[in-house]
């Protein structure tokens, strides 16, 4: 697999999608009550807390406590602290947890991210590839059409 592959074109695929977003469109509902700057910070904590589980593997610091967030509540959770930022905090939290994964996962080998076991906190059969594509790769997609139903909404 080419992990950093993945990872790029995941974001790609957002940013394909937010980049046409205009001012009015971050206030309209993209999933249930979130609206699109909401369903953008969702994305952004989800970043920042990969960044994190990243960090050990290359011994760089963890910069948050997302990791030990409660996974039964991290979504509304995370909503809500990002519910009164602006969008640019949103988009700039968004993008610069983004660098710093590609940052860690330049440094990681192939070895590491195939090995199974590395991650038991997610699965003793999983490894950080698995990561990858269930966790971020998929999340994006799966967040992509209800980011651009937004902009056919227009």
């Amino acid at each position: 697999m080419q992990t950093l592959d993945v990872l790029m074109y995941g974001q790609r695929t957002i940013r394909s999608t937010i980049d046409r977003f205009g001012a009015d469109d971050w206030g309209r509902v993209a999933l249930g009550v979130w609206t699109g700057k909401d369903l953008l910070g969702h994305l952004a904590a989800f970043e920042v807390r990969f960044a994190d589980q990243l960090a050990p593997f290359v011994g760089a610091p963890v910069e948050s406590d997302l990791p030990s967030a409660d996974p039964r509540t991290f979504n509304d959770d995370q909503a809500a602290v990002r519910k009164d930022w602006p969008v640019e905090k949103v988009m700039a939290e968004f993008l610069e947890a983004h660098e710093r994964v590609m940052r860690h996962a330049r440094a990681i080998s192939p070895e590491v991210w195939r090995e199974v076991g590395t991650i038991p906190w997610y699965g003793a059969e999983y490894s950080l590839n698995d990561l990858v594509v269930y966790q971020q790769y998929g999340h994006k997609r799966e967040h992509d059409p209800q980011l651009s139903a937004v902009l056919e909404r227009r």
